[in-house]
């Protein structure tokens, strides 16, 4: 590209360039060499601008968002050197997420239930081109949150875009509630702080939502991320088509939407177990909410003690439930970063083989991780060896990742964070 652009020069080492070249979006502060002005009319570069990535030898890798304040320097925007980040650029971008959703999702709401963009991700940061902007629909409510600076300077031409992409699509949005309250936004130097975006009226935190038919009440101020975790969506569901007559035991249950389908897809009895008072609470009124109370239990305890206390101890597992022939694993993730991985996989193995101590040879296990440190094949290892030492085999039912409104892209693994299987155990 000969071109004269009106954008700073970020000078990267080649193996920037290579992993670039291969489709990764990132640059890391140690990838930089130097930032010069503007070969066009000298701009110098600011936190949270555009830049244009180049090699020493003048090779163009994109244009980029440029972060001062954090290890991961410039993120990608734009591999098109034609681009002009404009309103008419965003709105492009916007545009093609939402599509991809309406494509994706559009059409596989159970009978007699609203579409699933209802409720689904709107933008999920790189996987959408969109670096560090998470954006939720929770029906009339938008949660986002920002997490590097060059989304935060882009918040006022954002949002608006956002919400006429949609209601142009016959939408009703009504308003964006801002979770910014996520430790991580510290790393690019930005406040922490959550509330109504000032560009619409308030509504109520307090909202009733619908997924796979059912309703639930959820707190966007508190709840844990933007709310509620959309991505299980499509392995819920799977867990609902299964649970039919099943004693269910559902760990870490948040809100208890797993336990929830698990009781709407016929199950005689479902157990929810989850650390937090707040999400047990919550899982209680869903179920009541949508009638499904009657064969509902609810436990505040840590499923990493509990699972070896119903082991232990027969009347404690009949006072719960059991005996269960079907568990569901869905724990936060062990780890946040590849040092920590060989504590997490001891820690996945541990659970789950203490869930197939509890099954009985017939009975189901869905089990999954949700931190991309922890792939599909060190998950794998990690369920297999709990099954070795168990004495049980496993028969695969079906392997699942997350839902496509969080869309994996190939060259970025961090988008690939989600990996789901469900088990017979033989």
């Amino acid at each position: 590209m000969k071109q004269a652009r009106p954008y700073p020069q970020l000078i990267v080492t080649r193996k920037a360039a290579r992993a670039l070249a291969a489709g990764h979006p990132w640059v890391f502060e140690g990838e930089v060499l130097r930032i010069e002005p503007s070969p066009l009319d000298g701009t110098v570069a600011h936190n949270g601008c555009v830049v244009d990535v180049r090699e020493e030898n003048g090779t163009w890798q994109g244009s980029a968002l440029l972060s001062q304040e954090s290890k991961i320097r410039a993120r990608i925007i734009s591999r098109n050197a034609n681009d002009r980040f404009d309103e008419g650029f965003w709105r492009r971008k916007l545009e093609w997420a939402w599509q991809h959703r309406v494509t994706c999702m559009g059409s596989r709401a159970l009978p007699g239930s609203a579409p699933d963009t209802e409720c689904c991700r709107v933008v999920f940061s790189e996987a959408d081109g969109f670096p560090g902007l998470v954006v939720d629909r929770y029906e009339q409510v938008l949660v986002a949150q920002v997490g590097t600076v060059g989304m935060e300077l882009l918040r006022p031409t954002l949002y608006p875009l956002l919400l006429d992409v949609l209601r142009a699509d016959g939408q009703d949005v009504r308003a964006i509630y801002e979770r910014n309250d996520a430790p991580t936004r510290e790393k690019d130097g930005l406040a922490l702080y959550k509330g109504w975006w000032e560009g619409c009226a308030p509504l109520d935190t307090q909202v009733c939502v619908h997924e796979n038919g059912l309703a639930f009440e959820l707190d966007l101020e508190n709840s844990q991320k933007t709310g509620f975790f959309l991505d299980q969506k499509y392995n819920r569901r799977a867990v609902r088509e299964l649970a039919r007559g099943r004693r269910v035991l559902d760990c870490f249950c948040h809100v208890g939407p797993f336990g929830l389908n698990a009781a709407a897809g016929g199950a005689a009895q479902v157990t929810c177990v989850d650390v937090s008072e707040l999400a047990i609470e919550l899982a209680r009124r869903n179920a009541q909410l949508n009638g499904l109370d009657a064969n509902m239990g609810f436990t505040c305890a840590n499923v990493l003690d509990y699972l070896p206390e119903l082991r232990r101890d027969r009347a404690r597992l009949r006072e719960e439930g059991g005996p269960f022939d079907f568990i569901v694993l869905d724990p936060p993730a062990f780890t946040k970063s590849r040092g920590t991985v060989r504590n997490a996989a001891r820690g996945y193995k541990q659970i789950n083989y203490d869930a197939l101590r509890l099954l009985p040879r017939g009975g189901y296990l869905a089990t999954c991780s949700c931190s991309h440190f922890m792939t599909r094949d060190l998950l794998a290892q990690a369920i297999a060896e709990a099954a070795h030492d168990a004495n049980v085999q496993l028969k695969q039912v079906e392997e699942r990742q997350q839902a496509p409104d969080h869309p994996i892209v190939w060259g970025i693994p961090e988008t690939h964070y989600l990996d789901f299987f469900i088990f017979q155990v033989v």
